[in-house]
């Protein structure tokens, strides 16, 4: 059973930077292909970025291109998002995701639902 933990939200002004991380604590994060989301208030889940098992693929919603990066250090075994140039729309709550389809973590609807969340982890941009 994965059972995914994020980190690094928090409170931070516009322009500033923030870096989100997921782990698994049963160590097999290795093996799935990993995607952020986020929520915010009155607003649907929308995906943001995603990144094969490997790493050798990533994606990024349009919103937050240029401005995130996603990386995964398997040998850590445990997926980033680093966030710069935060902006007030940015303030939300971020989960990960996990599950063994990429179309899935990467937020394409007609590919089912995600298997795996996290807890979330709030990001706020404030001044």
């Amino acid at each position: 059973q994965l059972q995914l933990v994020e980190s690094g939200g928090g409170l931070v002004q516009p322009g500033g930077s923030l870096r989100l991380s997921c782990a698994d604590s049963g160590f097999t994060l290795n093996t799935f292909h990993i995607g952020w989301f986020r929520q915010a208030p009155g607003k649907a889940r929308e995906g943001i970025s995603c990144i094969s098992s490997a790493g050798g693929s990533k994606s990024y919603a349009d919103s937050v291109k240029g401005r995130f990066t996603i990386s995964r250090d398997n040998t850590k075994k445990t997926v980033s998002l680093q966030m710069n140039n935060l902006k007030l729309e940015d303030t939300a709550v971020y989960y990960c995701a996990a599950d063994s389809s990429y179309d899935r973590v990467c937020g394409v609807e007609v590919a089912g639902p995600v298997r795996y969340w996290g807890q979330g982890t709030q990001v706020t941009v404030s001044s």
